[in-house]
């Protein structure tokens, strides 16, 4: 990193230095005229790497895609206003699911913003804090930079990123860019608040105090062990006898989910195998490490675990019972409770015989359903695979498959916002190059999101994209007015548009049967180039945990309507 006079650096490459620091190396985003400084010093070293995107909204998607597969921080950059307002709901997903993203706004000048000049970009009332105000929000920290103390106010906002996993705001204004900052103070990493170490010892302690009163235990893993990338704590956790792992949706594969002590993915009642429903629901003792409430990942409230009275391991705390234990942070909680573990002797428990997978349809002729499909593509995905799923039927059933080791499954089921994954498997791909990405999208979701489409099928990792065309939103049409016209969307030529998208060197499959699904699958084994895969199924048609979720939503509907 070059240094200018008197040890110091501009803003740009300071902000550059502090995100290589936490293991960001690309920058997502579209230029405008006020971040054009900007990126000339954050790019003007070889520790960053530019990924232009069609629009804000998909770099955004884009770098919670890259931090959560990256277990790192993910930045996007935009310009003022029209460029920000436009990433706003990839950064309102990041902070509904825990994601450390960095937004970095480019603003108008300094002596613009003091003098409330009538700019392009601006409403024209003098005011340029409206849009701070607004990432406010969705944001757990934010700053506009002014000559002060820029390198503190950035620091400042990233610690707290760290802290939380949650994005944060930066404004740059034009000027500030090139502003000389300390260049020694790169000298100290930006860490993590550490743990009260009084409070890990009581909480330790009573540890000590509540297990041996059980001869078993029962971990629900949430996502919050994915944003601190702390799988290796919970494989160890996996080796003591007697304990059992369930997985939240949203966070399988935190362990591999052929380990004898995984009981796969927990879904209240709409668990895939009910013997591991019910080890988690009558535990005796529950731990929950960095789980997530929701409707979706306790089966729409059918679950029958007592969180209240579960041991509870978050990202910045930790409680027994009613007990709280403020300032014990999920890292050193889940070290806590291996340790004492590891120290008692629990009753192995017995294997929760799995659910028999129903064998892929023989009727090579037949026209292919979700049944079949999915069925399939469990005998095919191999390790090292990052799975995206897309909100709707792609993401019930994946969430099904057991996935093999080293791999992973990218979705967003809090905020589930459709059209996220397709630039989400970009930033993955970007984020994990030894990995290959397979994308399973639906028709409606992709025509939100597709301008990242030749991005994603040309990455070097040949990434799989799996196109569900079922002729609109079958998702919505299992809920309610299947007919309604608001279902339907227009018919695109899907085999068109990898080569009109810049993936010409993509192998481009068409598919409805079950023979041609399982030819196209074997042919995408060939991991040389990417693969963009139109499959054709029934309208109607939707996995095992849409059906059943669906089913439990009319059902409260119907109560809720008495």
């Amino acid at each position: 990193m070059a240094e200018l006079d008197a040890g110091t650096v501009t803003v740009g490459r300071y902000l550059a230095a502090r995100l290589t620091q936490l293991g960001c190396r690309h920058l997502f985003g579209l230029p405008g005229d006020f971040n054009l400084n900007l990126l000339d010093e954050m790019l003007a070293g070889d520790d960053l790497e530019w990924m232009g995107s069609a629009n804000e909204l998909n770099a955004a998607y884009a770098a919670d895609g890259y931090a959560r597969v990256g277990r790192c921080a993910g930045a996007v950059v935009t310009t003022y206003g029209v460029g920000e307002l436009s990433a706003v709901n990839g950064i309102a997903g990041s902070y509904a699911e825990d994601v450390p993203v960095v937004h970095i706004a480019g603003l108008p000048s300094s002596e613009a913003i003091r003098s409330g000049a009538r700019l392009h970009h601006t409403l024209l009332d003098g005011d340029f804090l409206h849009f701070v105000r607004m990432f406010a929000e969705v944001t757990v920290a934010q700053a506009v930079l002014d000559a002060t103390d820029p390198a503190g106010a950035i620091d400042r906002v990233l610690e707290t990123m760290l802290a939380t996993s949650k994005p944060v705001y930066l404004g740059v204004p034009l000027d500030l860019a090139r502003h000389p900052v300390p260049a020694d103070r790169l000298r100290t990493p930006l860490v993590p608040p550490p743990s009260d170490p009084e409070a890990v010892a009581a909480f330790t302690d009573a540890l000590r105090d509540r297990l041996p009163r059980m001869d078993r235990l029962t971990v629900l893993a949430g996502p919050g062990v994915h944003r601190r990338g702390l799988e290796a704590s919970v494989a160890r956790l996996a080796q003591v006898p007697g304990i059992r792992i369930a997985s939240q949706v949203g966070s399988k594969a935190i362990l591999d989910e052929t380990h004898p002590a995984s009981l796969g993915t927990y879904l209240g009642v709409n668990t895939k195998d009910p013997g591991s429903q019910a080890v988690v629901d009558d535990a005796g003792v529950l731990v929950m490490v960095g789980t997530v409430f929701s409707d979706f990942t306790t089966g729409h409230f059918s679950h029958r675990y007592q969180p209240a009275h579960a041991i509870e391991l978050a990202l910045d705390h930790a409680r027994i019972g009613p007990a709280v234990y403020p300032g014990v942070r999920l890292e050193e909680g889940l070290a806590a409770l291996g340790e004492v573990v590891a120290d008692l002797g629990f009753t192995p428990q017995e294997d929760v015989p799995p659910t028999p997978v129903p064998p892929a349809a023989t009727d090579d002729a037949a026209p292919l359903d979700h049944t079949t499909m999915w069925a399939l593509l469990q005998d095919w995905i191999h390790p090292g695979t990052t799975l995206i799923a897309e909100a709707g039927t792609a993401f019930y059933g994946a969430v099904d498959l057991t996935l093999p080791d080293r791999s992973d499954l990218l979705g967003q089921p809090v905020w589930s916002s459709i059209g996220y994954t397709l630039p989400a498997a970009w930033g993955a791909a970007v984020a994990r190059p030894d990995r290959r990405p397979v994308l399973v999208i639906g028709d409606g979701s992709a025509q939100l999101t597709i301008q990242e489409l030749g991005r994603l099928l040309s990455h070097p990792s040949a990434p799989v994209v799996l196109l569900l065309d079922n002729d609109g939103y079958t998702v919505e049409r299992k809920i309610q007015s299947p007919d309604a016209v608001y279902q339907d969307i227009p018919r695109w030529d899907w085999t068109a548009l990898p080569p009109a998208l810049g993936a010409s060197g993509a192998v481009v499959h068409d598919v409805g049967t079950t023979g041609e699904f399982r030819e196209t699958l074997d042919a995408a084994r060939d991991a040389t180039a990417g693969h963009f895969v139109r499959v054709r199924l029934d309208r109607d048609d939707a996995p095992r945990l849409l059906v059943a979720i669906v089913a439990g939503i009319q059902k409260a509907n119907a109560l809720a309507g008495r």
